[in-house]
């Protein structure tokens, strides 16, 4: 009986051991991250629009940890997608606006002056003094693969050892990616593989944004939704971005990769379309308002990861933290963000913070130059405070972000009681 007992207390601690020895010889997980690009935060099946489809997402969130109530800092893609792989704010790294000082120059010509080949360099090397999610990737073993928008010159500034933009505005030949091809991203995760190596995917698609030229099957099924030409090609192609995010994650299927690999989404600013022009859009992008700067966030990993729900608000710079926390890597000093998978820091968390910015920058080295608005909410009311500087008569603005979801009634002239509060938090974050 003695001798039975230790067999089986041999046994099992044998087995403990081989188990520990599997999970520290685990491959590290790869990482997918989409991102589409102006697109409401209301435009999907899952988050209920009635007209709009989006089946692949509508899976993808059935598979992940949704936050409904996701923020990026910034509602124009520069800075965002520059916070997303920094897991900084704008006032941090610095990269605060589409575009840098142009001295006033107009129209598609001022992309060709010396100001702006300058200013676009010094944005560049601005991102090139921070950590990245792609360099810090890369030190542990990872490729990563950087295809549609990307500002900040060569994809290799970034830290991505592949890539597709080369330099210039908006992103060039990674702007492929999505409206013509996904072959690049398959031929690169068949790359990693062959090498053995774990992998990132930045797949950001110059999508749902204009040009709106949806294939014809999409464009005849939305017009019959609405009478403006406008929004009909807007819809289409937000279910042609969700047809490509299908075949991307069916390529993952195919490759035998998706049991390890992470998947992310989310969206670089919001949009509404403009039902009597094709552009500019309506009280969204460029704005202080949710229409601009609210998007679900949703991570899937399976396993390992729980899908569920959270009606917590949540930003974009929190997945920097949460997705070196799940492959192992070190979280740099500093970072503003935490960990979403942990449930207690989420609920724990008070407010989100952010700031709009000029299109244009004003002086590259002094981010509230720049400064339009500083924003706060805690996932009920959202303050609204302008940079006089900036916006010349701006009022404070305060909004019952439930209840209003639109933001129509200013609430502040009425000073609700925890608007002081709010107030205290914003410039405890940031007060230029």
């Amino acid at each position: 009986m003695i001798h039975s007992a230790k067999r089986f207390l041999l046994s099992g601690a044998m087995a403990v051991i081989w188990m520990l020895a599997a999970s520290l010889h685990a491959a590290p997980p790869n990482i997918v991250l989409i991102i589409s690009d102006d697109q409401a935060w209301t435009d999907y099946g899952f988050m209920g629009h009635a007209e709009i489809e989006t089946p692949r997402l509508d899976k993808l969130a059935g598979e992940s940890l949704v936050f409904p109530r996701g923020y990026v800092p910034s509602s124009v893609c520069c800075p965002s997608l520059a916070s997303l792989v920094t897991g900084l704010y704008p006032h941090q790294h610095k990269i605060t606006s589409n575009d840098p000082p142009l001295g006033g120059a107009k129209g598609p010509a001022r992309y060709q002056t010396a100001a702006f080949k300058q200013g676009r360099e010094k944005m560049a090397s601005q991102l090139e003094q921070v950590a990245t999610l792609p360099k810090l990737l890369a030190g542990h073993g990872y490729l990563s693969f950087q295809s549609g928008k990307w500002w900040q010159g060569h994809f290799s500034r970034g830290g991505f050892t592949h890539g597709m933009t080369t330099g210039q505005r908006h992103g060039d030949a990674g702007l492929e990616i999505g409206r013509k091809t996904m072959r690049p991203i398959h031929d690169f995760i068949a790359t990693a593989k062959r090498e053995e190596k774990p992998f990132l995917v930045w797949y950001a698609p110059l999508m749902p944004h204009d040009p709106h030229t949806p294939p014809a099957d999409l464009l005849a099924k939305y017009r019959e939704t609405t009478a403006s030409i406008h929004v009909a090609r807007y819809r289409a192609m937000v279910e042609w971005f969700d047809r490509t995010c299908g075949e991307l994650l069916d390529d993952l299927d195919e490759q035998g990769v998706a049991e390890n690999t992470i998947v992310v989404y989310l969206c670089d600013n919001g949009w509404i379309q403009n039902p009597g022009s094709p552009h500019p859009p309506l009280r969204s992008k460029m704005t202080q308002y949710d229409a601009g700067l609210r998007t679900p966030i949703m991570i899937r990993w399976p396993g390992k990861i729980e899908p569920v729900r959270r009606d917590k608000p949540v930003t974009s710079v929190d997945l920097m933290p949460t997705l070196l926390k799940a492959v192992g890597v070190p979280v740099p000093a500093g970072l503003p963000g935490i960990d979403l998978t942990d449930a207690a820091a989420v609920d724990g968390r008070e407010f989100i913070p952010g700031a709009c910015f000029t299109h244009d920058a004003v002086d590259l080295d002094v981010p509230a130059s720049s400064l339009r608005y500083r924003w706060i909410t805690d996932g009920r009311h959202k303050l609204i405070v302008p940079h006089a500087a900036n916006v010349a008569g701006g009022k404070v603005e305060f909004y019952d972000v439930v209840a209003d979801p639109h933001e129509t009634s200013n609430l502040a002239p009425e000073a609700p009681p925890s608007m002081a509060g709010m107030r205290a938090a914003l410039d405890a974050w940031w007060n230029p």
